[in-house]
């Protein structure tokens, strides 16, 4: 799945085609509802925009459109009159302008709404601060990993919850965790604000390094995996054996180092907990 990185690429790449520019021609297709992009033809573009996972294209007829890419979608630049690279049955958005044809391809969700709605729209207005903003508020992050109702939650799935911060996928989950030493099934109530905050700014500097924006490592390209689709392999750091295990609700994989993320302590407390903490049954190298 295309994470904020990647959109925010894909933003600056249809930016570039759209912005300033008037549409020419505009056209959509299923599966799925489609939006009447035809209204947007003689209208001019304003701005594109990433929003964690969402890509947001305004105009200036009062009209914005919003594609999530979920898990195979894309977005592509032509020249006019270019081949593309994938079948026109797979396009769900064209758009014209005078010198440059910009395609959606497979996205499950594109919609067509006003402006004025997108302060409103769920999909949009409930996302948590977006990492790639240059006015990102790790505290804002941290109090909503502090809701309540996340406190049972495993770390590896919150910090991928779209309404605590925008932006972190499956991806950027396995590096944010291994570079800052923490077990995927760590509950959120188990850690210290300390750890979630170095967790929020590890993602945030993660995706920064990623689209060549300045970091704390003063990276200028996408960071080394060491986490993510290395289970069963040797650690980069430590050499011992990655393994994985399913998680979440989607229950893809999660790899982590055994010794770099080790596994919390038992709570004594409450055995039944402790156990929650570690891989479902069936976790396997690999």
């Amino acid at each position: 799945m295309p994470e904020g990185d990647a959109l925010y690429r894909f933003a600056g790449r249809v930016g570039d085609a759209l912005e300033g520019k008037v549409i020419l021609a505009a056209r959509a297709h299923g599966p799925g509802p489609v939006p009447q992009v035809e209204r947007l033809v003689g209208a001019r573009c304003e701005r594109v925009a990433s929003r964690g996972k969402n890509l947001l294209i305004e105009f200036d007829n009062g009209l914005a459109l919003r594609g999530h890419l979920r898990m195979y979608g894309t977005w592509h630049v032509y020249r006019p009159g270019e081949r593309w690279s994938r079948p026109e049955a797979e396009a769900r958005l064209v758009l014209e302008v005078a010198d440059a044809v910009v395609v959606n391809f497979s996205a499950p969700v594109i919609e067509l709404l006003e402006v004025r709605a997108l302060a409103r729209h769920a999909p949009v207005a409930e996302l948590g601060p977006d990492l790639l903003a240059d006015d990102f508020d790790a505290n804002e992050a941290l109090r909503r990993l502090r809701d309540p109702l996340r406190a049972e939650m495993t770390i590896g799935d919150a910090i991928m919850d779209q309404r605590v911060m925008a932006g972190v996928g499956n991806i950027w989950k396995h590096e944010t965790l291994f570079r800052c030493g923490v077990y995927p099934w760590t509950r959120v109530r188990d850690l210290d604000d300390a750890t979630l905050l170095e967790l929020i700014e590890t993602a945030q500097h993660l995706l920064r390094a990623s689209v060549g924006k300045p970091n704390r490592w003063g990276l200028a390209r996408r960071p080394s995996m060491y986490a993510y689709m290395r289970g069963g392999q040797p650690c980069r750091r430590c050499g011992t054996t990655l393994r994985s295990a399913r998680q979440g609700v989607d229950i893809r994989f999660t790899a982590w180092c055994p010794r770099c993320q080790p596994a919390p302590a038992p709570d004594e407390r409450d055995s039944r907990l402790a156990g929650a903490r570690r891989p479902p049954p069936g976790g396997r190298p690999g």
